[in-house]
């Protein structure tokens, strides 16, 4: 496809939007309403392309999954109503899809086969597969079970103590989901604490889950039931027109239903130490997932250090705030970030790379950036490589441009918000 021409040297950004759901909460509504007993309602779905492959692959998994009017009907058949699916199971670009639907399927008795797609071909599934071999899964890929292909037989598992090496949501997620169908216990050991949507989810279906700090155990033999989900804005999509909105001058925008996790919110939080100008206005219910407004406006910002505990809440919005950190006074240092080699593309190299085309100064570490602020950013052609949050950090980044900005490979941008130009054209009228 031909590079688009980006909306570029925006005057003001403002006005109110409501974020699309989140997309890991979208994700794990469909598989727990498959794995429950008796029928879930999802409202505010995202329907970005990695979530409609996790519907595929559940349907071709026996699961009826119908869309009515604005809700994602699922009748779950529980653990053991599952079917051994009559084609391959194609995850497209979803790393979520993958890693979970792994430990569903590890304690199955049928015989499944994963792809995805040249992204996913390259992302790293040891991380998940070990585990799930230690638990009793029959497990087979390239590269001792490193690459899709990956082949699963499973069958009785049984549970286990183990110290995930990383700190992964979607490893600690795929183990759990294990968990729920193997004989014993199973207890997870954290080196810092990820997003907890899986056992937030657990419960709201109706399972038990004991969490200890970084120790999380769950029995096997668990029978879910039937719910309903509200998902939350997405808070990962809403970084970008908080990036947007600090930004771009004389700017204020609202954005609506945004999730308010603790565990994702790490954006805030940097966005605060920098000194933005934000509001947050929570929204008093009984949701299990915390949720609410947020108003950002126009600041002048500072150079910080991100590093520790904190990266995992925010692992998806470096590139994001890498790009604030080009307009921030002084030096931006970004540390312990390792596990951004390891995304859709080798996110370290590729924002680095892509933000130098538009004159930040901004180097790349072994396990993160330094960048030095204050960059004038200039025109020029990037490309997104596939990745959806390279190509919306990167029309952001436009937006700040005096000269013309051409962006290869726009359409990654719908894995995650197909509405996000509809959006940000919006508020700039």
């Amino acid at each position: 496809m031909e590079p688009i021409k980006l909306q570029t040297n925006i005057p003001s950004l403002k006005g109110a939007i409501a974020i699309p759901g989140d997309k890991s909460i979208s994700h794990r509504s469909i598989m727990f309403g498959a794995i429950a007993e008796g029928k879930t309602e999802v409202t505010n779905f995202l329907m970005g392309e990695d979530c409609l492959s996790t519907i595929a692959c559940f349907k071709k998994l026996g699961i009826d999954i119908q869309q009515q009017d604005e809700k994602i009907i699922i009748q779950g058949k529980g653990f053991d109503g599952l079917q051994e699916p009559k084609e391959i199971l194609d995850v497209g670009n979803s790393g979520t899809t993958i890693r979970l639907l792994m430990g569903i399927l590890a304690g199955q008795s049928f015989h499944s086969v994963l792809i995805g797609d040249e992204s996913i071909g390259k992302r790293p599934m040891t991380r998940v597969t070990k585990p799930l071999k230690s638990m009793g899964a029959v497990i087979q890929g390239r590269n001792n079970g490193e690459y899709t292909p990956i082949s699963i037989a499973g069958g009785s598992i049984n549970g286990m103590e183990y110290e995930l090496p990383m700190a992964s949501a979607q490893v600690k997620s795929s183990i759990l989901f294990a968990g729920m169908q193997a004989n014993g216990t199973t207890t997870i050991i954290e080196p810092q604490k990820t997003r907890d949507h899986t056992e937030r989810m657990i419960r709201k279906f109706g399972g038990e889950i004991e969490v200890d700090q970084r120790h999380i155990s769950i029995k096997g033999g668990q029978k879910l039931k039937g719910t309903t989900v509200n998902v939350p804005g997405d808070i990962s999509s809403a970084a970008f027109f908080l990036a947007a909105g600090v930004i771009v001058p004389d700017s204020e925008i609202t954005l609506k239903n945004v999730g308010l996790n603790p565990t994702r919110t790490g954006i805030i939080d940097v966005l605060q130490d920098m000194g933005a100008d934000l509001t947050i206005i929570p929204q008093a219910d009984d949701s299990f997932e915390p949720s609410g407004d947020i108003i950002v406006k126009t600041s002048n910002l500072k150079g910080i250090t991100i590093e520790g505990d904190l990266i995992p809440r925010l692992i998806d919005e470096i590139p994001v705030i890498a790009l604030l950190a080009t307009q921030a006074e002084g030096k931006t240092i970004i540390k312990d970030a390792e596990e951004l080699k390891v995304k859709e593309t080798n996110r370290i190299d590729t924002v680095v790379d892509e933000l130098r085309k538009l004159g930040a100064d901004i180097e790349a570490t072994n396990d993160g950036m330094i960048i030095n602020g204050r960059s004038q950013l200039s025109g020029g052609t990037v490309s997104s490589h596939g990745d959806h949050r390279i190509g919306m950090m990167l029309a952001i980044a436009a937006a700040i441009c005096k000269e013309d900005v051409y962006l290869e490979k726009e359409e990654s941008i719908r894995i995650s918000y197909p509405a996000f130009f509809d959006h940000l054209k919006g508020l700039s009228k």
